[in-house]
């Protein structure tokens, strides 16, 4: 079965850390290059954040032995700082949300699926990303 481009996947975590220095990890550029990774063969070499509605936003992702990468890129529609971002990207959307919770920032991540790969493919990419920047922030990302 294929899927629809407007078939939404959420994936989530709760990082045990306040939700500005969630946000700071999320958003800036500097700290996506050390976290947004699906596995440990891949990479973030380059990215650019124009942090308001409108603004662009692009990762250079690689793989680490060099035989592909591609670009991830998009548009912000919504900023609420330390609470909501929302971005197109393609004809897709996304929307993540970052909520106070005892122990930490819930962070949430839903997205338009696209209709190339498998549903279940993609959630667990997207999780895989979600748990680095977990383990980056509660490493100590300031």
């Amino acid at each position: 079965m294929q899927n629809t481009p407007s078939t939404p996947i959420t994936v989530e975590t709760t990082v045990a850390a306040p939700a500005d220095r969630v946000w700071r990890a999320y958003t800036t550029p500097e700290a996506i290059t050390q976290w947004n990774a699906a596995s440990d063969d891949w990479h973030t070499t380059a990215a650019t954040v124009d942090l308001r509605p409108g603004g662009a936003f692009s990762s250079r992702m690689e793989a680490k032995d060099g035989s592909m990468g591609f670009d991830f890129a998009g548009t912000y529609t919504d900023v609420v700082a330390h609470e909501r971002l929302a971005y197109t990207f393609g004809d897709r959307t996304a929307e993540i949300t970052f909520r106070p919770v005892a122990g930490g920032t819930a962070v949430r991540v839903t997205f338009d699926a696209e209709d190339t790969h498998p549903v279940e493919m993609q959630r667990q990419g997207w999780q895989a990303i979600l748990d680095n920047f977990k383990r980056y922030v509660e490493a100590g990302a300031r």
